[in-house]
């Protein structure tokens, strides 16, 4: 999710940038360790912003006026391939000190990550919220850090729905399909509900479809059901009552990705979509009306919406816990996490921010999502096997959707990518 602003060096697998407060850090001298940060690229809707490289160059710039001895590199990636980058730097001896990604357990059960106890002070540590922090354990012992949270809720224009006289936004699924129908027929919405399922993140969208339909990833005991009946049926109602139905828009689901979904919001031409809360702002900003509730599942409100929350992890191969530990402690200050939030509209990580932003009404547009956020669930980023099945999904659920695929096939070959993960850690 971040940005980095000095040096710019592009790949077909993803946009590279280094930020430090003089320019990339020269790892040859200037300080008396340079940190590396590999963090991931927060862009919302297609468009590159320079937020996220702005809040890193002045935090970098700032903590490194205040800690002479260590310089900091920061080099952002893009979501797509982040996981599957940092996982090859670690195997190829080149882990950095930091990454800031999507799963943890795996470093974790190698033994390749520091305890965050051995890193933060007890202050910090102790002001993660507590469901995150939970979520950050592997075996009883916390080695992810929580950067930045994120749950679900519908958007609707209201605009487009006053054009197809949707009096109420829908509750049900079978509201969202006549709501949807309506749009198409009535207000020639060019996607009248975006199911955006391809590879960017589609192990999200497809949670959310799963939840409101009473499954998920994980039974109550922690292991995974993803080949369920109850999960088959709920993407089987997708497939029949909304792609088959040409609900969904001219891109197909399968390479439809999240941020394409987003920018055709803000450009006026999705009626509804599942969004988190940067893309409130960008709607509005594009003078979109937007109405949001929450995710409705098949009978009625889904008991849960899914949850995102992105880790940082530190390393041990380089050896530089303390000053690693020195940039944590600045990096989880209020100020520091409240600004990274504010900008990206996005939700914080800790109990003190969450405090002051439900109480400024300057933050309106998060209070619903923190409201939200307690009762979402995240996907089993506990278990080692998570970034397996994660990737897996992101390559294998969207062609459920296509006229030859088939959901039942789709989730039987993610839960088999699941049973081998989980059999190799032994």
């Amino acid at each position: 999710m971040p940005k980095h602003r000095h040096a710019l060096t592009a790949t077909a697998a993803a946009l590279v940038l280094c930020v430090s407060s003089p320019g990339c850090a020269d790892t040859s001298g200037g300080g008396d360790v340079t940190l590396r940060l590999v963090a991931a690229d927060y862009e919302v809707a297609g468009d590159r912003s320079d937020s996220t490289e702005r809040y890193w160059a002045d935090l970098v710039a700032a903590f490194e006026s205040a800690h002479p001895g260590i310089d900091v590199e920061v080099e952002i990636v893009s979501w797509d391939t982040i996981d599957r980058q940092v996982a090859d730097m670690v195997k190829d001896g080149r882990a950095p000190d930091m990454a800031q990604i999507g799963s943890y357990a795996e470093f974790a059960e190698r033994g390749e990550l520091y305890p965050v106890k051995n890193l933060l002070s007890i202050p910090v540590e102790a002001n993660f919220l507590p469901p995150l922090a939970e979520a950050g354990e592997h075996e009883q012992t916390q080695y992810g850090m929580p950067f930045t949270a994120s749950t679900r809720l519908l958007f609707y224009n209201e605009k487009a729905f006053a054009r197809a006289g949707i009096d109420k936004p829908p509750a049900t699924w079978d509201e969202l399909r006549t709501a949807a129908e309506r749009l198409k027929s009535r207000a020639e919405v060019t996607y009248p509900v975006a199911v955006p399922l391809g590879p960017e993140e589609a192990q999200i969208e497809a949670m959310a479809w799963m939840l409101g339909g009473g499954g998920g990833y994980t039974a109550i005991n922690g292991s995974y059901e993803i080949d369920s009946q109850t999960n088959i049926s709920s993407l089987n109602w997708v497939k029949e009552n909304l792609v088959k139905a040409g609900l969904t828009g001219p891109v197909p689901p399968e390479r439809l990705n999240r941020k394409d979904a987003y920018a055709a919001f803000v450009r006026g031409e999705v009626g509804m979509v599942n969004g988190h809360p940067s893309l409130l702002q960008l709607a509005r900003d594009a003078g979109i009306k937007v109405g949001k509730v929450p995710v409705p599942g098949r009978s009625g409100e889904a008991r849960s919406a899914p949850a995102m929350v992105d880790w940082i992890m530190a390393f041990k191969r380089n050896g530089h816990r303390e000053e690693t530990g020195t940039f944590l402690n600045f990096l989880f200050s209020d100020e520091n996490v409240r600004e990274f939030a504010a900008r990206n509209n996005l939700l914080p990580v800790t109990v003190s921010v969450t405090h002051q932003m439900e109480a400024d009404d300057k933050y309106r547009d998060l209070h619903e999502f923190l409201r939200e956020l307690p009762t979402s669930v995240l996907p089993p980023v506990g278990k080692t096997s998570w970034a397996v099945v994660g990737d897996s999904t992101k390559r294998t659920i969207g062609g459920a959707m296509t006229d030859a695929g088939s959901p039942a096939r789709a989730l039987r070959r993610i839960a088999d990518d699941a049973i081998v993960a989980e059999q190799a850690r032994g």
